[in-house]
């Protein structure tokens, strides 16, 4: 019976994170598709340099509604159900559910099988998923992510050394087991999502942040 409900939450998570909100609203309001402009990755950072600021807010929206839904219902399920009693306290159990959904929204985000398995990089899913676990986590990672691209104006190193402080961060403030497993996943996977822009980085190609609108 366990098995049988994570495999669900583990699915709905998935098609759940597919959801693009780039591709959406470029489409819906720009009747264009971002993945035909600049870098063609649909995820926030290229939306924002094709379309500029103005609907970046609904792109958000939508790309933290569908990691929040998912990684909400995952803890009250496991917190819920009598049959997860043995997994642990509730706390405990709520972390882990959210923790593991988390994990599979961002595949779902990064390898989404209603665009053909190709999506954004998780940053936004993986800075999502931070909230719903601890409110102290978000002071450190986004914390990181925005000192350093403040400094270094680079999306992309920002992105890669808040995933490496996801974990750390966990441990920090005292959360470990499955928890600890899945968040620790989660920031690996957000380094590998990068690894194109670890490249240009270490060559010097990696393109700066701009907040206005790429011509």
């Amino acid at each position: 019976m366990i098995v049988l409900f994570m495999v669900l939450i583990a699915a709905v998570s998935y098609l759940s994170g597919g959801v693009n909100g780039a591709i959406i609203i470029s489409k819906l309001v720009y009747k264009k598709d971002v993945r035909e402009f600049g870098s063609g990755n649909p995820g926030l950072t290229n939306f924002h340099r094709t379309f500029g600021a103005k609907t970046v807010i609904l792109v958000v929206l939508i790309d933290v509604l569908k990691t929040v839904v998912p990684v909400i219902l995952s803890g009250m399920i496991l917190s819920g159900f009598s049959v997860f009693e043995t997994l642990g306290n509730e706390s405990y159990r709520v972390l882990f559910g959210r923790t593991y959904a988390g994990f599979f929204a961002m595949l779902g985000h990064a390898y989404p099988a209603f665009h053909g398995f190709k999506g954004g990089k998780t940053l936004l899913a993986g800075g999502t998923l931070a909230f719903c676990i601890d409110l102290r986590l978000p002071a450190v990672v986004w914390g990181i992510f925005l000192l350093t691209v403040i400094i270094t104006r680079y999306v992309s190193l920002g992105g890669i050394l808040a995933g490496a402080a996801f974990p750390v961060a966990m441990i920090i403030f005292g959360h470990y087991g499955w928890p600890l497993v899945f968040v620790t996943l989660s920031g690996a996977f957000l380094i590998y999502r990068h690894h194109e822009n670890i490249s240009r980085l270490i060559h010097g190609e990696e393109r700066k942040f701009s907040f206005t609108k790429r011509k």
